[in-house]
C-alpha cells in the first residue's frame, strides 16, 4: 500500500513545497496580511485544489479533450489575471496596502486554482500519472485530492509563516519595496513556461 502512495506523496510534496503562483501569493498575503487575516485565502487553496483534481478526474478533462478552445481560454485568462496579481503585489509600498488593504477570501482562492496556469499542469499531470483506464476515477482522483490536502497544506503553511516571518526583516520601507518587486517579478516570471 506504502509503495502505490508514495510516487503520490514525492510528486505533492515537490508541487507543493516550490514556488509557484499560490505559494507566491500566500507569502505575500502572510507578509501584508499576518495568520489571521490570511487564513481564507490558505483554506481556499487548500480544498479548492482538491476540488479541482476530482472535477477534472470526474470529466472536465473530457470536456477540456472536446473541446480544446475552452481550455485555451481558461489558460490565457489565468495568465492575464496571474501578471495583474504580479503588478499588485509588486506595486504594495507599505505592510497591509496590497489589494485595497484586503487579502484573497475564501471564494476567491477557491476561483483562482481554475485559473492557475501551474495548477492546471499539476493537476493533468497527477490524474495521467496515478490514475488507472481500468480503475474508480472517483476513488483514484479522491486519494490524490486528499495527499494535497495532507501534504500540500502544510508546505502551503510554511509559505505563509514565512512571509510572515519577513515582517519583521522587512519593516523598512525600501526593503519592502524591494521585496514586493521581486515577489511580482517572480510571479510574472512564473508565465512564461505558461506561453508556448
Amino acid at each position: 500500500m506504502l509503495e502505490a502512495l508514495l510516487p503520490i506523496i514525492l510528486f505533492v510534496f515537490a508541487t507543493s513545497i516550490t514556488p509557484g503562483p499560490n505559494n507566491l501569493m500566500i507569502m505575500s498575503s502572510g507578509l501584508n496580511f499576518g495568520i489571521g487575516r490570511s487564513m481564507p485565502h490558505f483554506l481556499g487553496i487548500c480544498l479548492g485544489y482538491p476540488a479541482m483534481i476530482i472535477a477534472i478526474g470526474l470529466g472536465l478533462g473530457a470536456l477540456f479533450n472536446r473541446f480544446p478552445l475552452l481550455h485555451e481560454i481558461i489558460r490565457w485568462v489565468g495568465i492575464a489575471y496571474l501578471l495583474y496579481l504580479a503588478w499588485v503585489i509588486a506595486s504594495t509600498r507599505e505592510v497591509g496596502s496590497a489589494e485595497g488593504k484586503k487579502p484573497f477570501t475564501f471564494l476567491q482562492a477557491v476561483a483562482f486554482q481554475w485559473v492557475n496556469p501551474k495548477g492546471w499542469i499539476m493537476a493533468v499531470g497527477a490524474l495521467a500519472a496515478f490514475t488507472t483506464p481500468d480503475g474508480t476515477m472517483l476513488l483514484e482522483a479522491g486519494r490524490i485530492a486528499v495527499a494535497f490536502i495532507l501534504i500540500g497544506g502544510p508546505c502551503i503553511i510554511v509559505w505563509l509563516m514565512f512571509g510572515v516571518g519577513l515582517k519583521q526583516i522587512l519593516k523598512e520601507p525600501r526593503h519592502l519595496r524591494l521585496f514586493n518587486i521581486t515577489m511580482g517579478l517572480l510571479l510574472a516570471a512564473s508565465v512564461i513556461t505558461m506561453i508556448h
